[in-house]
């Protein structure tokens, strides 16, 4: 990992143009793909974006503004969101947990 990663708490997947999709999970990601792939250079949403991660990347703006601002700029360059469903955690033990405790008081 690098020294200036700063992680997503939702990983976030793009169609890109050609029809393959892209994870970014960090907003160094993002930014590396906005300065060295964007489709376009240019736009309202693509110049903010690039602002604001490099902020965020200086810690002076949270991880999440900068992920609101890199998907305005996907949805500006017509790259649209790739919804995922949430992988599949240890549900069922922390329903027995609840369950447990109810049925005891």
């Amino acid at each position: 990992m690098l020294l200036n990663e700063i992680p997503w708490t939702i990983p976030l997947t793009v169609r890109l143009a050609n029809g393959l999709t892209r994870t970014f999970t960090s907003v160094y990601e993002a930014v590396d793909f906005l300065e060295n792939e964007w489709p376009l250079r240019k736009g309202e949403r693509y110049e903010r974006a690039v602002r604001t991660c490099r902020r965020a990347l200086n810690r002076m703006t949270p991880a999440a503004v900068a992920r609101e601002a890199f998907v305005s700029a996907c949805l500006e360059a017509g790259m649209a969101l790739v919804m995922t469903s949430p992988a599949p955690g240890p549900q069922g033990a922390e329903n027995t947990t609840r369950s447990s405790a109810t049925t005891r008081a």
